[in-house]
C-alpha cells in the first residue's frame, strides 16, 4: 500500500526524510545524488520490488502536488523544507536514478509513471527513456491492459514532437511498426516488405530500426558513429541472417518495377528506369553494412548491384551512382578473394568514369591492407567458381554427377551424368527435390562464368600496351593452370625465354609447343621471361605459319592474335609528321563511340551542343610515357535534330590521331568544332610527337582501337542510313564507306575468308574480289562488302538492305572461326549462305528488293 492509503493527506515521512537530506542551499532547485546521504543509501539498499513501490508512491506525490492525480487528491509541500520546485526536483531526480535499476512495475505503477511524464512541459527533467524501458520490459512479459495502452497512446503524441527514437520505441511497445523508408512497387522493396511482414514483432522491430538507420545514409561513406549503430543492429539480427537476406535482395534491383509509374514530369527522367531517392539511400546503408564480410555470396550480390546501379539511363547517365559507389566502397572493405574478384570484374565491365576512380581507390585500399602489389590484384582475384581443373567442374548430387564445362569465351554447358554413365541435359527431378541449395549455387556459378570470361578476355587483350612479363611459376598459377583463365591462356601464343632467345609457343597435348609442334621448355625460375606474343614481333612467314598451325589444331583464339591487324606507318603519315589522318572525315554515332572508348580504356566525355570546351578522346600509356589522342567534334548544328532531348550530339565528325608526352598540356576544343589547342603551345614539351618516333607496338595498337571505333560506330555500317540521313546530307559518305576501300580490319577479314570459303558447301557460288565477297544466287548475284557487310545486287549495283539478327552475327554458318569477337565476319558468312539460296528466302522485305 502506498502512502496515499493513509487517511490524512500529508507529506509522507519517508519523503520528508529524503527531502530533508538534500536541503535547499540556493535559490535553485537541487539535483540528488543518492549515494551521498544516509537516506539515499537506504533507498539504494532496498530490493527492486520495494523500490518499484517507492517510485510509484513518489510519483503519486508529484501528481497530487500538481493536481494531476488520477484519484483527484491534492497535496501541498511543507514550505519549511524549501520551495515546491526544490522538493519536486528532489523527488524527480530520485525517481530517475531508481528507474535505471530496471524495476518490476505492475500495470498501475506504469499508469502513474506514464501519466506523470505525459505533461510535455518539463521535457528536460522527465526520465522518458527510463519509463519507456519499464514499459518495454512489461510488454515483453504480457500484453498491455487496455487502460495502460490508452495512456501510452497519449504519451506517444507528446514524444513524437520531441524525439523520434523514443517515439519509435513506443510504437514497438504498442505492437505497431513505424513507417518504413521504402515503398512497394520495386522488386527488391517488395521482397523486403514481404520478409518484414513475415517476422514476429521483436525481430521485425530490429529490422525496421536497421532499415530506418540505413535511410539516413546520405554521405559518401559511413562515419564511425553511423557504422557502429549499424553494426549493433546487424549483430541483433545475426550476421548470417542479414547477409543471407541481402544476398537475395540485391540482385532484384536490376528487375523492372512491379508497379509501373504511368505519368511523370517531362523535366525528369522516366522513373520506371530509376531507383527512388529514399530507396537508394536505404540500399546504400544496407550495402555499407556488409563492410568487413568475407562471405563470397555477398560479394557476388554486391557486384551485381553495382553493375545495375551504374547501368546508363537515356538522357541521365547511371541510374543510381550513389548506390554503385556504395557497392565499390563496401567491396574494398571486404576480405577474401571473392571481393577482389568482384572489383576486378567491375573494373572491366563498368566504364563510368567516376566508378573507375572509385574502383581504383578500392583496389588500392585492398592492396595496402593485404600487402599485394596493385598490379597483381586483378590477376590474383579471379575466382575459380569451383572448377577443379581448367574449364571443368564435377560435383556429386546423390546418384547423379553434375559436369559444368566452359565453352569458348561466352558459354558454359551444365550436363548430368546418370548412374549408368549416360548423359542428360535436363536437371534430374531428384536433384531438384533433394539438393535445391547446391543446384542454385552451381547454376549461379555457370552464369557468373559467362560474365567473367569476356571480362578476362578483354583484360588479357589489353596486356600488349602494359608490356607485362611473368616468371614461369607465377604465369602458370595465374594463367595457364588457372581453372578459369586457363581456358583463355591455353588458346593463346606466348613468348618463352629472354630477349634474343625467345620462342613463341602454344599449349597442346599437355605442354607448350612451337609452331612445328616441338616441345618448348619453360624458362628458369626467377626470370620474368614469359610474355603475350604479338604478330608485329615476328616475320610475316612465321605469322602465317602460326595461322596454319591454329587451323590444323582447330584452336579458336579468344581474340585476334595470330590474325591481329598490323598498322604500319604510311607515306601520308610520314609527310604530315605529327599526326595521322587515316581515320579522319568519318561520321560516327557518338553514344556508340563513347561505349567503345570505355571498353578499350580510352577516356571520353559526351559532347553537348553547348558553349563549352571538351578534351579529345584520349588513352593514357604510362608504361610508355605517352598519351594518344583521337580528335573529334560534334556533327550538325540544329538542336533537337542533331542532338537528343538532353542536347547531346547524336553524331561526331572524326579528325586526327596524335601522340603527346604524358606530362604535356591537355588539348581542348569547342563542342561544335573549331580546332584543338592547349596552353603553352609554344613550349617544346607540349608539342606533338612525330608519328615515326612512336614505338611500332604502340602505334599499331592505338590505330587498331581507332579502326575499331570507326569500323563499328560509323553510320556507313547502318543499312538504315542508305538514304544518307536527314536531307541526304551524308549520302556520299555512306556510299564511300559502305562500299569503299578496305580498312586493315577488313583486309584481315578478307584473308580469313580466303581460308574459310572453300570449306563452305556454297564455295562454288562464291568469289572474293578486291572489296567484296561475290555470291551467285539463283535469282541474282550479290556483292557483300568485306568492311561494312552491306550488299549490292548485280547487274545495276542496286542496294539490298538486310538487317541481320544478333544470332546470325555470331553463328558463322556453323564454321569454326579462327578467333572470337568479329561479329561482322560471322554476319558476312551468314548473309552469303542466305543469298546463295535466294529462292528459299521467305522474308517479304528481302524478296521485294530482290525481285524489284
Amino acid at each position: 500500500m502506498g502512502w496515499f492509503g493513509r487517511k490524512k493527506q500529508e507529506l509522507p515521512p519517508e519523503v520528508r526524510a529524503l527531502i530533508e537530506a538534500y536541503p535547499q542551499t540556493t535559490g535553485w532547485a537541487r539535483d540528488v545524488v543518492l549515494k551521498e546521504t544516509t537516506a539515499g543509501k537506504a533507498l539504494l539498499a532496498r530490493s527492486p520490488e520495494e523500490n518499484a513501490i517507492w517510485v510509484t508512491s513518489a510519483v503519486e506525490v508529484l501528481l497530487s502536488v500538481d493536481g494531476r492525480s488520477a484519484s483527484g487528491r491534492k497535496l501541498e509541500y511543507d514550505k519549511a523544507l524549501g520551495s515546491a520546485q526544490h522538493q519536486s526536483r528532489v523527488l524527480e531526480s530520485t525517481v530517475a536514478q531508481l528507474l535505471r535499476r530496471k524495476l518490476p512495475f505492475d500495470a498501475e505503477g506504469l499508469r502513474a509513471l506514464v501519466l506523470w511524464i505525459t505533461d510535455g512541459g518539463r521535457w528536460y527533467y522527465y526520465p522518458y527513456s527510463g519509463v519507456i524501458g519499464a514499459l518495454e520490459r512489461f510488454e515483453a512479459e504480457e500484453p498491455l491492459p487496455k487502460a495502460l495502452e490508452e495512456d501510452v497512446i497519449r504519451l506517444l503524441a507528446v514524444v513524437s514532437e520531441k524525439d523520434r527514437r523514443l517515439h519509435d520505441r513506443l510504437l514497438t511497445v504498442l505492437g505497431h511498426t513505424k513507417p518504413l523508408p521504402i515503398q512497394p512497387g520495386e522488386a527488391w522493396t517488395d521482397a523486403v516488405l514481404d520478409f518484414i511482414d513475415s517476422l514476429e514483432v521483436k525481430k521485425r522491430s530490429v529490422w525496421v530500426e536497421l532499415l530506418d538507420h540505413c535511410g539516413s545514409a546520405k554521405a559518401g561513406k559511413p562515419s564511425k558513429r553511423w557504422a557502429k549503430v549499424a553494426a549493433g543492429l546487424v549483430e541483433q539480427i545475426g550476421q548470417e541472417r542479414f547477409l543471407s537476406s541481402l544476398s537475395d535482395w540485391l540482385p532484384l534491383i536490376d528487375r523492372p518495377r512491379t508497379q509501373r509509374i504511368e505519368s511523370w514530369s517531362q523535366w525528369v527522367p522516366d522513373p520506371n528506369f530509376m531507383l527512388t531517392d529514399t530507396g537508394a539511400d536505404v540500399l546504400k546503408g544496407l550495402i555499407w553494412s556488409t563492410a568487413g564480410s568475407a562471405h563470397p555470396e555477398i560479394a557476388r550480390a554486391v557486384s551485381i548491384a553495382a553493375v545495375s546501379a551504374y547501368k546508363k539511363v537515356p538522357g541521365v547517365g547511371p541510374r543510381a551512382t550513389k548506390v554503385g559507389n556504395a557497392c565499390v566502397w563496401a567491396l574494398g572493405e571486404m576480405s577474401g578473394d571473392a571481393a577482389i574478384g568482384a572489383l576486378a570484374l567491375l573494373k572491366l565491365r563498368v566504364k563510368f568514369g567516376t566508378a573507375q576512380k572509385g574502383i581504383d581507390k578500392a583496389l588500392q585500399s585492398v592492396a595496402e591492407r593485404t600487402g599485394i602489389a596493385r598490379e597483381d590484384l586483378e590477376e590474383i582475384g579471379v575466382p575459380t567458381y569451383g572448377l577443379e581443373r581448367v574449364g571443368l567442374r564435377c560435383e556429386q548430387f546423390g546418384d547423379f554427377t553434375a559436369e559444368l564445362e566452359v565453352k569458348g569465351t561466352t558459354g558454359t554447358e551444365l550436363r548430368w551424368k546418370k548412374p549408368d554413365g549416360k548423359y542428360q541435359k535436363s536437371i534430374p527431378k531428384a536433384v531438384k527435390d533433394e539438393y535445391p541449395a547446391d543446384l542454385k549455387e552451381i547454376r549461379q556459378a555457370a552464369n557468373d562464368i559467362k560474365k567473367m570470361l569476356p571480362a578476362q578476355r578483354d583484360r588479357i587483350d589489353s596486356l600488349y600496351l602494359a608490356s607485362k612479363r611473368w616468371q614461369a611459376a607465377t604465369w602458370r598459377e595465374r594463367y595457364l593452370d588457372h581453372p578459369l583463365v586457363g581456358t583463355l591462356a591455353r588458346r593463346l601464343i606466348w613468348w618463352f625465354g629472354p630477349d634474343g632467345h625467345r620462342v613463341p609457343a602454344l599449349w597442346h597435348e599437355g605442354g607448350m609447343q612451337d609452331v612445328e609442334g616441338r616441345p618448348v621448355s619453360e624458362p628458369g625460375e626467377g626470370e620474368e621471361s614469359i610474355e603475350l606474343w604479338h604478330p608485329i614481333q615476328s616475320s610475316t612467314e612465321e605469322v602465317l605459319a602460326w595461322r596454319d598451325r591454329l587451323a590444323e589444331l582447330e584452336v579458336q583464339q579468344p581474340f585476334k592474335q595470330a590474325h591481329r591487324e598490323i598498322y604500319l606507318l604510311t607515306d601520308a603519315e610520314r609527310n604530315t609528321e605529327t599526326y595521322s589522318n587515316r581515320y579522319a572525315s568519318h561520321i560516327i554515332k557518338q553514344h556508340q563511340f563513347s561505349a567503345l572508348c570505355a571498353a578499350r580504356g580510352w577516356k571520353y566525355q559526351l559532347r553537348l551542343m553547348v558553349d563549352d570546351s571538351y578534351r579529345p578522346a584520349y588513352l593514357e600509356l604510362p608504361q610508355w610515357n605517352l598519351r594518344a589522342e583521337f580528335w573529334v567534334e560534334g556533327a550538325g548544328d540544329e538542336y533537337g535534330v542533331d542532338t537528343n532531348e538532353a542536347g547531346t550530339y547524336l553524331y561526331l565528325a572524326t579528325d586526327q590521331v596524335r601522340f603527346y608526352a604524358s606530362h604535356s598540356a591537355q588539348n581542348w576544343a569547342h563542342a561544335g568544332g573549331g580546332g584543338y589547342s592547349s596552353e603553352g603551345t609554344d613550349r617544346v614539351e607540349n608539342h606533338p610527337i612525330p608519328v615515326a618516333e612512336i614505338p611500332q607496338l604502340v602505334l599499331t595498337e592505338v590505330l587498331r582501337d581507332v579502326d575499331l571505333f570507326v569500323g563499328v560506330a560509323s553510320v556507313g555500317n547502318d543499312p538504315n542510313w542508305s538514304d544518307g540521313g536527314r536531307e541526304g546530307r551524308y549520302l556520299d559518305y555512306w556510299n564511300s564507306y559502305s562500299f569503299g576501300a578496305l580498312s586493315e580490319t577488313a583486309q584481315t577479314r578478307k584473308a580469313v575468308l580466303e581460308k574459310l570459303i572453300p570449306r563452305l558447301n556454297i564455295a562454288e557460288r562464291c568469289e572474293l574480289t578486291d572489296r567484296f565477297l561475290q555470291v551467285r544466287g539463283d535469282v541474282r548475284t550479290y556483292k557483300i562488302h568485306l568492311g561494312s557487310s552491306n550488299i549490292l545486287m548485280e547487274p545495276n549495283d542496286q542496294y539490298l538492305c538486310i538487317v541481320a539478327s544478333q544470332s546470325s552475327s555470331r553463328s558463322g554458318g556453323g564454321l569454326l572461326l579462327p578467333f572470337e569477337g568479329d561479329n561482322r565476319l560471322a554476319m558476312i558468312i551468314s548473309k552469303a549462305l542466305l543469298l546463295a539460296a535466294d529462292r528459299k528466302i521467305t522474308d517479304r522485305t528481302i524478296l521485294s528488293q530482290i525481285k524489284r
